[in-house]
């Protein structure tokens, strides 16, 4: 595993190095989109993303939980989760780069 993490300025410098556009406008163009993509799930909407996957928002209701620590129990109030469901393409594109990783 490379231990790398993509962060908002690199894939800003992939759009600009992909798609032609200037640095600013690639980095005005990816804040747009993941705007727009943290806008739909704050409205509650499904946001598909083709041969990526899913994210939605799952309402959780509350819930008794228990302090490690102490053992004491502790209401866990009810919350909105964002939940990710990769697509098949994306699984499957992840299982073969590690097999082709265990084969070398």
């Amino acid at each position: 595993m490379s231990g790398r993490t993509i962060t908002r300025a690199y894939l800003s410098e992939i759009v600009y190095q992909e798609v032609g556009l200037s640095r600013n406008e690639s980095a005005e163009l990816l804040e747009s989109v993941l705007g727009e993509i943290g806008d739909a799930l704050a409205r509650g909407e499904t946001v598909k993303l083709s041969s990526f996957g899913s994210f939605s928002i799952r309402q959780k209701g509350q819930r008794i939980g228990r302090n490690p620590k102490t053992g004491e129990e502790v209401p866990i109030l009810p919350r909105r989760v964002l939940v990710f469901r990769p697509s098949q393409v994306l699984k499957n594109r992840i299982n073969e780069s590690m097999r082709a990783t265990a084969g070398r």
